[in-house]
């Protein structure tokens, strides 16, 4: 799962997600049934560059595990993080960060 169209449509098999454009045409939102941002994607961006919600203790963890995650750009950087998609991360991994992301604005 390594390009926009693999993660998007893994993001948008999460129950009632929905794709949106409320910051214009250069990033994907993808929303809960509720309205809720869950995942964001910048367009174009090579390698993808994924947002996602997290726990802030695991958000924390993750970016001194990896230097593929980053802190979240133009987001709460305690909530969020901007994940660079190069392979760092296995498949299971992102899926389980994107679920993780779902399942925490559902709450």
């Amino acid at each position: 799962m390594q390009t926009h169209k693999e993660i998007e449509e893994y993001t948008l098999s999460m129950p009632n997600a929905r794709l949106d454009y409320p910051f214009g045409e250069t990033v994907a939102v993808y929303k809960t049934a509720g309205n809720k941002m869950f995942a964001l994607i910048t367009e174009g961006s090579n390698p993808v560059r994924l947002s996602l919600k997290g726990d802030p203790q695991l958000n924390e963890i993750l970016r001194e595990k990896y230097e593929s995650v980053q802190s979240g750009w133009h987001l709460n950087k305690k909530h969020w993080n901007t994940i660079i998609v190069s392979g760092q991360l296995s498949n299971d991994e992102l899926k389980d960060l994107i679920r993780h992301s779902f399942e925490l604005v559902n709450r």
